[in-house]
């Protein structure tokens, strides 16, 4: 029923003779990694009678939204029908086969929860995106007793992922020094020939180039500096001279202490942040009065964008931070224009689009940034990555005593990557 792909075969395969198999399916967008894994999650529940498998990842979302769909996709490919070949129990997350294989769906936030569980399989999803800990945990879980039945049984840990942006934990055990019984397979997003054509041309234009060769080919990142914004140079520098009759875009991070917004015009394919707000202990609607003193006879549209999570109503205020800013500048004869997501992207999603547009995989600069916003300048050249992880290396509140420019790490940077968020997204 299924042609697989080389890398997809070499994946579900099992080259050696160790009781254990672990196993990671490294691939760029659409080179079918969760299609693997479900794939091979059904066909271990089908082959061993009564086996017990875990599926997860560390949010119960990506394993509801992703997972768990591509799952029933398999069963009605296969012809399953429920109720008669397998039942999914929503109260208990399980899908329940005929043959008495069950597979639980569980989210890996809270790991000491999953101690009593005795396995025969684990499938993880997003696999970098789980602490170390969290996996050498779910290895121990893998003692479910075998039955007699059961030929050539052999116990599985596989995961799929996209590479790792540095060389975290994923690296380093599965490259760096595996043991005999681990493998890494590579699937770029290249050699998966049921993609539409032009798929991968398109996505060399939306990305620079790291990103491109990290989530299309399937490489594993190694950024010696470890910066969250890669390949900004001088020519991402220009003198912006604000324009009162062009559209002003505001994108807005709604932190009390410092509170960051960012100033720009955009064309349909660039933008030019021209001056930032950032200031200390202070409200949304002061920073208004700060953009309103500065600029007072603006002619054109002002458009709001930022944090989602600024339309919500506060503790402090009957208001939310957008309906602040609205009634703000109305006071000042402006009728701006609020356009926000009704959520807030991840941010690697939000870091992807800002470095796509500061220089694309084809060498296309598209973001420029004037020496008036040293705190977005400060960011681009000094916010960077816990080492080994993939996520954002914050100060604690103890460096920031130690050194007050630090509180202004992150807030300027989210502002600004709200707004090329919104105007450019990434696909995923």
């Amino acid at each position: 029923m299924y042609k697989l792909l080389k890398s997809q075969r070499e994946f579900l395969e099992i080259p050696h003779d160790y009781t254990l198999d672990v196993a990671v399916y490294q691939g760029g967008y659409g080179s079918g990694k969760t299609f693997s894994g479900s794939l091979l999650g059904i066909l271990l529940a089908l082959k061993f009678p009564g086996i017990r498998g875990l599926v997860g990842a560390q949010t119960y979302t990506l394993v509801r939204d992703t997972t768990l769909q591509t799952y029933f996709e398999h069963l009605d490919n296969f012809g399953f029908t429920e109720g008669v070949d397998y039942t999914w129990s929503a109260t208990m997350q399980t899908l329940i086969f005929s043959n008495h294989s069950e597979i639980l769906f569980r989210h890996f936030d809270e790991p000491n929860k999953l101690k009593s569980l005795n396995l025969g399989f684990v499938e993880i999803e997003e696999m970098s995106d789980i602490p170390y800990d969290t996996f050498k945990m779910l290895l121990s879980r893998m003692r479910q007793k075998i039955k007699p039945q059961w030929k050539g049984f052999k116990y599985r840990i596989f995961g799929h992922t996209n590479p790792e942006m540095q060389r975290g934990w994923v690296y380093k055990t599965f490259v760096e020094n595996p043991p005999p019984n681990y493998r890494l397979i590579s699937a770029p997003t290249t050699q998966n020939i049921y993609l539409p054509e032009g798929y991968c041309e398109e996505l060399k234009k939306l990305y620079d180039e790291e990103y491109y060769n990290i989530f299309v080919l399937a490489k594993t990142g190694n950024y010696s500096s470890g910066l969250v914004v890669k390949d900004f140079t001088n020519e991402n520098i220009k003198d912006i001279t604000y324009q009162p009759e062009m559209d002003l875009y505001i994108s807005c991070d709604f932190n009390v202490d410092p509170m960051c917004w960012v100033l720009a015009h955009k064309t349909e394919d660039k933008v030019f942040y021209f001056d930032e707000i950032a200031m200390e202990n202070t409200t949304t609607a002061k920073a208004c009065e700060e953009i309103c003193r500065r600029y007072p006879n603006h002619k054109g549209q002002i458009i709001i964008n930022g944090d989602a999570s600024g339309d919500n109503r506060s503790c402090t205020s009957e208001y939310t931070n957008y309906v602040i800013i609205k009634k703000k500048f109305l006071q000042y004869g402006y009728d701006v224009d609020i356009r926000i997501k009704a959520f807030n992207p991840p941010i690697k999603n939000r870091i992807m689009a800002f470095n796509s547009k500061v220089r694309s995989a084809d060498g296309e600069i598209c973001l420029f940034v004037d020496k008036k916003c040293e705190k977005l300048l400060y960011n681009i050249y000094n916010l960077s990555y816990q080492e080994g992880t993939s996520k954002i290396d914050l100060p604690t509140y103890q460096q920031i005593k130690q050194s007050k420019e630090l509180k202004f790490l992150s807030h300027p940077f989210d502002a600004a990557s709200y707004l090329v968020d919104f105007y450019w997204p990434i696909g995923m």
